[in-house]
């Protein structure tokens, strides 16, 4: 009984299906209505701000070494082309032997940033990265005072400092390049957004007193942390807190030791720091109205 009801089903609906329906009787599905605002569904809407400078992120143009040919479509970074100019001064601060410091040599002497030397500054006379200076013919100076050694008494106070940077070097910008003292804060009012520092380790984590060279490393082995690498960032008056221009990253590994991992963030350390310096030394460095600085790449 149950098998002939089915039967009788399937027949039925094999003959709706089968039977031609009248034009008359076609219905297409109504329009959408669209429902009040209140009753719509209420989504999150993603806002893209664009990046085309406005007052607080002044058009490359109003830079002293780049100019805008057209401006950019929504979202993007504008196009500009850079202009002939002098090369920028620098000063550059090293507490030992110096592989940043000489990072940035060599770039400057393949033309890849458009800076020179003016001199260089250490609280460590006799360190690698000030014999590698007088090698090259570029005036070294020590700061601070120093207090005992071979070299006791010798240095200037903060305020000869930036008075030697300022009118004897002429100095455009600071680099420091491994330098293991706090910084004064005359330098860093008489160099605003001007000084640039590079840390090996991926701030704001692993950064502050206390914080620097196989330190840093050994601090994020012992973290468990699987990513590290070198950040660099403007100079502010405390330790590894100035606003980040640019990272890299690289793995770790959980056979790392110290050295390993700080031999892989040297060698990002070395392609990272010269970038931004060149856009430094370029004024392709804009700001964002919250203090974040923004690179602008070469065209």
């Amino acid at each position: 009984m149950l098998h002939l009801e089915a039967s009788k089903r399937v027949t039925r609906a094999s003959a709706r299906r089968a039977a031609p329906v009248p034009a008359s009787l076609v219905r297409l599905p109504p329009a959408p209505v669209s429902q009040p605002a209140s009753l719509a569904p209420s989504l999150p809407t993603r806002h893209v701000a664009p990046l085309a400078p406005g007052p607080h992120l002044p058009l490359p143009g109003a830079w002293s070494r780049a100019s805008v040919v057209s401006r950019a479509s929504h979202g993007a970074l504008p196009e500009y082309k850079l202009t002939a100019s002098a090369p920028a001064r620098l000063a550059v601060f090293v507490s030992g032997g110096g592989s940043n410091f000489k990072a940035i040599h060599a770039a400057i002497q393949d033309g890849r940033i458009n800076g020179t030397v003016a001199v260089v500054v250490s609280d460590v006379p006799g360190c690698g990265g000030v014999t590698y200076a007088q090698q090259h013919g570029i005036p070294t100076i020590t700061y601070p005072v120093v207090k005992k050694g071979d070299f006791a008494g010798q240095g200037l106070t903060a305020a000869q400092l930036v008075d030697g940077l300022k009118n004897t070097y002429k100095c455009d910008y600071v680099v420091l390049a491994g330098y293991l003292k706090l910084i004064p804060q005359e330098l860093c009012r008489a160099f605003p957004r001007a000084m640039l520092n590079i840390h090996p380790g991926l701030l704001p984590s692993f950064g502050g007193k206390g914080y620097y060279g196989e330190r840093v490393h050994k601090a994020v082995i012992a973290s468990g942390a699987r990513f590290s690498g070198p950040t660099v960032h403007f100079v502010d008056e405390e330790f590894d807190t100035g606003p980040i221009l640019a990272q890299r990253v690289v793995p770790v590994y959980p056979t790392d030791s110290p050295k390993q991992l700080a031999a892989r963030v040297l060698k990002e350390e070395h392609a990272v720091y010269p970038h931004c310096v060149s856009a430094l030394c370029d004024g392709r460095i804009g700001w964002r109205e919250d203090g974040i600085p923004i690179l602008w790449e070469a065209k």
